[in-house]
């Protein structure tokens, strides 16, 4: 076994090199996307295709017989390095374009490798996942091996598993029927038969929605009723190219004549299927090169394990192993607080933790920002992004990472108050989910039917009200305890449950509130929300941002129970939780902001914990033996709202909060529309009504001149606060929330204009 691992000096700190760093040539990171980047040069010969790696890629670029394993760091340029491999084996003569396999896990990392490939003139190699290839096999050969044409692929695999749990005797909600579906997928990737599920289930831990045998039975009838149906499921493709593969010995040999080498990105999350698959595709053979960290597996429960990664020494004495360090995408200071998350870790994976070294130039320090409550933390965080998009940094290089898709509501709605565009990815936005309009129907239903809904006979009070309305739902109420583990039903318990806890502030808000009232208020905050898909800040689960990148990263709700969260009992399931902290860390160029709140309401109990992932990190907690303090000098903030320190007082002395208070009844606000209004809402108000209908015409046509959602002009409540104050003058004017230094100048002189019954200038308003 041979192992590359050329160390620069100083862990953690970027390397002092030359200007030209290698003796082959300029060592190059991976360059912001631009016009030219997208349609390079190709290079003209095979030597000019490893121009610009640095040494350890270039020994992976060169290492081309034998296995390989190349254990990447995050940022340290995987893709860079194997696919100028494949590029320099092909354009050198020593591979076959055809004879190349390349698999990943995602259509998306397919198409990059893909487009890479072209770029360094090997356009004719196969990049593929795992499922499209073995389809693709699978299509071709199945006349052969089995005769006629391959069963259809089923589009809907849930009403399948709905109509097996019929034949069972039971009927399941959809979260239950998302939940049953899982465990067959995770069933099935780990070759386990519907009689040995219950077994394995307990060994490994699962947090299974119904009992394991209830769930054997109902894995049993899915298949039997798939096979009357004529269909397969997706991870029946694998199965049967398995199966195909392993009793036809000729097929098995055409497939190895086609492809003598394969390269395998992501290797830490391959399943025991996708690992013997691998194999027959192999055949004994040693032409593979794998490329994967152990300290980014964080898809275990979905039957990835790094466990073949780990082995793959074990599996080929005579590997050459290539570790990648150098971290060209985050900051030193970035770097320096990944590694500090990793040094603390447990297990094995963490046994092979590679510890980064940036090569970037210094940046800003990790900030660390505790809150009072979530609204605070929501707050604080869409101001210090509003503060970055106005000093450049473009709001598509900006993402918003949390542990659960429930967590996006009220940063969704937040950075709409501040006029920021923004995106969802991999959910629905926090209105569009199914079981969040199933509850605005109802809700809405008991809002008409008022005294005569029969549900709200025992409910005293909004909040009673909209838990017997939520709890009665079809499908999966709402109930006072969350269910247990994840999955569906938990994520629809999430997302009841934050409407509840809206019902509960609102109702506190406005003692006098109905639930037409509240019914008002979610369709203005779904309104809101509602908007075209624009380049905007990204707002996302940590599990959906494994793979990418911003230039400024803000990782949310770090608590204790959220993360790790609560149903991550075993050692494994928490280091797993660590890991995924590592990779929400990790995406950061840049900028990164960590923060956490105290309670979830503004008032409530400070009952929370900030998560102890960053123990020993973050300032004020204790630094790590004989480590380097990761993040060091950051400092905590604490963003607990608006605060003051009378003259005199001593540093360190505890901050009064400064409450804000109702200007006509000077009750204290707690709803971030009353505070943007200083009023309560059903309180008397002074809006000149004719004046906000021109102001909405106004914003109307501003939007379509810049072609951005309406609320990015502002939002309602900030246009009610402008036509009851009827500013005079730009002092007037700026003091409203809602109304920074930006958009004063941008806008500042049509609304004056409006506000003195004047035209505006009728034209884009200007950045100035």
């Amino acid at each position: 076994m041979r192992i590359v691992v050329l160390t620069p000096p100083g862990c953690g700190q970027r390397t002092r090199a030359p200007r030209r760093t290698w003796q082959h040539g300029g060592v190059t990171a991976a360059p912001q996307p631009s016009l030219f980047s997208q349609f390079p040069q190709v290079p003209e010969t095979a030597d000019a295709v490893l121009e610009g790696l640095d040494p350890e890629q270039r020994e992976v670029a060169t290492a081309l017989h034998g296995p390989v394993c190349v254990l990447a760091g995050a940022g340290t340029g995987k893709t860079r390095a194997i696919t100028h491999r494949i590029a320099y084996g092909v354009r050198a003569g020593i591979l076959q374009p055809a004879s190349v396999l390349a698999v990943t896990f995602t259509n998306r990392a397919a198409g990059e490798m893909r487009g890479r490939l072209r770029q360094l003139g090997a356009g004719g190699v196969q990049a593929r996942t795992f499922h499209s290839a073995a389809l693709r096999q699978l299509q071709y050969f199945w006349p052969k091996a089995v005769g006629g044409e391959l069963p259809r692929l089923a589009e809907r695999k849930i009403q399948l598993v709905a109509e097996a749990a019929v034949r069972c005797g039971t009927r399941l909600d959809r979260g239950e029927l998302r939940d049953v579906a899982g465990e067959i997928e995770w069933a099935k990737v780990t070759q386990t038969a519907p009689e040995d599920y219950a077994a394995a289930a307990l060994k490994a831990g699962r947090d299974v929605p119904r009992d394991a045998a209830e769930l054997a039975g109902i894995y049993r009838a899915y298949e039997q009723h798939k096979a009357e149906r004529g269909v397969i499921d997706f991870e029946d493709v694998l199965l049967l190219t398995v199966g195909v593969l392993q009793d036809r010995a000729d097929i098995a040999e055409q497939v190895q004549a086609q492809y003598q080498h394969f390269v395998v990105d992501e290797y830490q999350d391959v399943s025991p299927l996708q690992q013997r698959l691998l194999e027959l595709w192999l055949g004994g053979r040693d032409g593979l090169c794998v490329v994967g960290d152990a300290s980014q597996t964080i898809y275990s429960f979905t039957g990835a394990t790094p466990d073949h990664l780990l082995n793959f020494r074990l599996r080929h004495p005579g590997a050459t192993v290539v570790k990648l360090v150098r971290d060209y995408r985050s900051t030193p200071q970035v770097v320096h607080l990944a590694n500090g998350l990793l040094s603390q870790a447990r297990g094995r994976a963490a046994e092979h933790r590679l510890e980064l070294v940036a090569q970037r130039e210094a940046g800003p320090d990790p900030l660390y920002t505790e809150y009072a409550d979530e609204p605070a933390e929501a707050e604080g965080t869409a101001r210090r992004i509003r503060k970055l998009i106005d000093g450049g940094v473009p709001a598509g290089r900006i993402a918003v990472l949390y542990r659960i898709n429930a967590q996006s509501e009220i940063y969704e709605q937040a950075l709409a108050d501040h006029g920021v565009p923004y995106q969802l990815r991999g959910a629905e936005r926090f209105f569009e989910r199914p079981e969040v309009r199933e509850a605005g129907i109802a809700l809405r239903g008991a809002a008409r039917a008022g005294g005569n809904d029969a549900l709200l006979d025992d409910a005293v009070g909004l909040a009673s009200q909209v838990r017997a309305v939520l709890g009665s739902m079809k499908g999966g109420g709402w109930r006072p305890e969350a269910p247990a583990g994840s999955g569906a039903a938990r994520d629809r318990w999430e997302s009841l449950a934050a409407l509840v806890r809206l019902a509960e502030d609102f109702g506190a808000a406005r003692p006098r509130a109905t639930l037409a009232d509240l019914v008002g208020e979610l369709d203005a905050r779904a309104q809101a929300q509602h908007a075209p898909t624009v380049d905007g800040v990204t707002l996302a689960s940590l599990h959906a941002a494994k793979g990418l990148e911003w230039d400024a990263v803000f990782l949310v709700g770090l608590t204790e129970g959220m993360l790790p969260i609560t149903y991550a009992r075993t050692d494994e399931q928490v280091e797993e939780e660590r890991r995924l902290l590592y990779v929400g860390v990790t995406r950061a160029r840049e900028h990164l902001h960590l923060s956490w709140s105290l309670s979830r309401s503004p008032g409530g109990r400070a009952s929370r914990e900030p998560t102890r992932f960053l123990n020993g990190l973050r300032p004020g907690t204790g630094g790590l033996s004989g480590r380097a303090f990761a993040g060091g000098g950051g400092g905590v903030e604490r963003g607990s709202g608006p605060e003051f320190r009378p003259r005199g007082e001593r540093p360190g002395a505890p901050r009064r909060r400064v409450q804000a208070r109702c200007r006509v009844c000077g009750r204290t606000l707690t709803l971030a529309g009353e505070i943007k209004l200083m009023r309560c809402e059903d309180c008397p108000s002074e809006l000149d009504e004719a004046l906000y209908e021109r102001l909405r015409e106004w914003r109307e046509e501003q939007a379509r001149l810049i072609g951005q959602p309406a609320y990015c002009v502002f939002t309602d409540k900030t246009l009610l606060a402008i036509a009851e104050a009827v500013p005079g003058n730009s002092s007037e004017l700026s003091v409203i929330s809602g109304v920074g230094a930006r958009k004063l100048n941008r806008f500042g002189t049509d609304v004056l204009a409006i506000c003195a019954g004047q035209e505006p200038s009728g034209g884009v308003g200007s950045e100035g």
